[in-house]
């Protein structure tokens, strides 16, 4: 048997058990404490630049406002986009079909004359 064995090592000498952690809820957590800690510091920096915690809050209730319509704007193009990338896909598919059958009659007439 060996002093690790016993337990009778010096407390440094010893071998560190590993706590089961359950999922990485531990770095979920620490990512959140970041992001609050990261938000706190910027409410203190715009409070001190604007000279009052309200003002700070204003300036920050803006860029979120800003940010917002900005999202919002974005949204609101997706759909006149996305009709126009289906307008056009589907004149191409017709312009394909149309090629095709085009294609298709000069065959069958090169066969007939065979």
């Amino acid at each position: 048997m060996t002093d690790s064995d016993t337990g009778h090592s010096p407390v440094w000498a010893r071998s560190k058990r590993r706590r089961s952690s359950g999922g990485g809820g531990g770095a979920f957590f620490g990512f959140l404490v970041f992001l609050l800690a990261l938000f706190g510091a910027v409410v203190i920096g715009m409070s001190i630049k604007e000279r009052s915690v309200a003002g700070g809050g204003a300036a920050i209730d803006g860029w979120i406002a800003t940010g917002k319509a900005t999202v919002m704007q974005a949204i609101g193009k997706a759909p006149a986009a996305a009709d126009v990338a289906v307008e056009t896909a589907g004149n191409a598919a017709a312009a394909t079909g149309d090629a095709v059958q085009a294609e298709a009659a000069q065959t069958a007439d090169a066969l007939k004359k065979q």
